[in-house]
């Protein structure tokens, strides 16, 4: 999910996906031809056809072959969409991932076109966040994959110059966060974070810590009366308007402003690292705390998630009984795939076992030698869970007009009064 957030400025509809990073346009497969070859689709090469790669490794190989197909995720999304929407499934794969906050838009508009995974995905296993995304109906389609939780990744240097300690640091509010980021400001010259004022995936991250969303739990738009999204937005105009941030616009000049040290920390989900790692200069320096809460909203933790994505079985694609065994015996259970993964692609698996596993208590010498895998699936089971609903880009693509609004300093009751009605007038309900 390490380029969640630089597609998710694109403002697509329901069943655009923008999300992680673009893979090649390419298939990939060991050359074994039969007919029992399952098809897999997803997106990004060094991530999520990794995890394909590996997971085709441990299964036993005289079972299946597996034929893994890389795109564009864009590609993938729209493939899909034109295929279930004209009914016609000829061409599809047996397997797919399908990001979160996209899960229900495919779910409620195609039911008959997933497996029901009921059978091999059992709720106690895996982080609780997930389930409202990939179930429907009190049946669930999805097998969860990466975790998007969030930590407060953090230049411990800086921090210290500007009088902060670790300890300081842990399970505090983001009112809490702009004081420490003006005494940073004040004493070290830096902005604490970067910002883009277009992209809402931070307000989106104080949301969930309140168990919140642009719907509601029934799916409904919940805009004027959302007390976390209010507040969530305040913070993000604070961030803004105080010149505490550096001003950025895009993905790449985020990361950019990390790595060369223009900034103090970065809020963001658990794939991060493979970016922020990219600056060994900076071993050493970095440490991640858990998330910043919402002040007096009721119910916030100091723990939430941006970005993930699942694994589908689409039915009466090929064998859809072989897709299934296969994806019993590797995403749904496997430690040792888990921890392989941990190892060459940074996964913070949602598979609970997967903290068993040795990797999970080892010391990271970027971050000063914290065990971040332990601290991450620690924080990923605090995070609350919510309905992502169907809609979330399409909403937020409305919303970010109406965050500007806030940003310049109109009265936010009125704003997102107005902002309810051109969102209900822009979604179906």
């Amino acid at each position: 999910m390490k380029n969640f957030i630089k597609w998710s400025l694109l403002g697509s509809s329901v069943f655009l996906l923008a999300a992680c990073s673009n893979g090649d346009d390419k298939t990939s497969d060991s050359g074994k031809k039969d007919n029992s070859e399952l098809v897999a689709w997803a997106w990004d090469p060094t991530y999520n056809i990794k995890a394909l790669e590996e997971a085709d490794k441990v299964y036993e190989p005289d079972k299946e072959n597996l034929k893994i197909v890389s795109s564009s995720q864009e590609d993938v999304v729209q493939k899909l969409n034109t295929a279930l929407s004209a009914n016609n499934k000829d061409g599809l794969p047996s397997i797919v991932l399908i990001e979160d906050y996209r899960a229900q838009g495919f779910l409620k508009s195609y039911p008959d076109a997933f497996e029901d995974l009921s059978d091999i995905v059992k709720k106690d296993d895996f982080a609780e966040y997930k389930f409202p995304s990939i179930s429907n109906d009190g049946k669930v389609y999805g097998i969860p994959f990466d975790s998007g939780v969030t930590g407060m990744y953090y230049r411990s240097d800086l921090l210290k110059e500007a009088g902060y300690e670790e300890d300081a640091l842990k399970d505090i509010t983001w009112d809490d966060y702009i004081k420490i980021a003006k005494d940073v400001k004040e004493k070290t010259g830096k902005a604490m974070l970067t910002v883009d004022p277009s992209d809402l995936g931070l307000v989106r991250v104080m949301m969930q810590s309140a168990g919140s969303w642009y719907t509601d739990k029934d799916g409904k738009v919940d805009i004027e009366n959302n007390d976390a999204l209010k507040a969530g937005l305040k913070v993000f105009a604070s961030l803004i308007k105080d010149g505490i941030s550096e001003p950025v616009a895009g993905w790449d000049a985020g990361v950019e402003a990390v790595n060369t040290g223009k900034v103090a920390s970065t809020v963001t989900g658990s794939w991060y690292s493979s970016s922020i790692k990219q600056a060994e200069d900076q071993t050493g320096k970095w440490h991640i705390a858990p998330t910043p809460k919402l002040s007096d909203i009721k119910g916030s933790a100091n723990a939430s998630n941006l970005g993930g994505s699942s694994w589908y079985v689409l039915k009466g694609v090929g064998d859809t009984e072989k897709a299934k065994a296969f994806m019993k015996d590797t995403f749904a259970s496997s430690k040792p795939l888990m921890e392989t993964l941990t190892k060459e692609i940074g996964l913070v698996s949602t598979l609970k076992a997967a903290k068993e596993t040795p990797i999970y208590q080892e010391p990271v010498e970027f971050y000063g030698d914290q065990k971040v895998y332990a601290d991450f699936s620690t924080w990923m089971n605090d995070v609350p869970a919510v309905n992502y609903g169907q809609d979330t880009y399409a909403i937020e693509t409305v919303m970010s007009e109406y965050a500007q609004q806030i940003i310049n300093g109109d009265d936010i009751d009125k704003v997102l009064k107005d902002a309810q009605k051109q969102v209900e007038a822009s979604v179906k309900q």
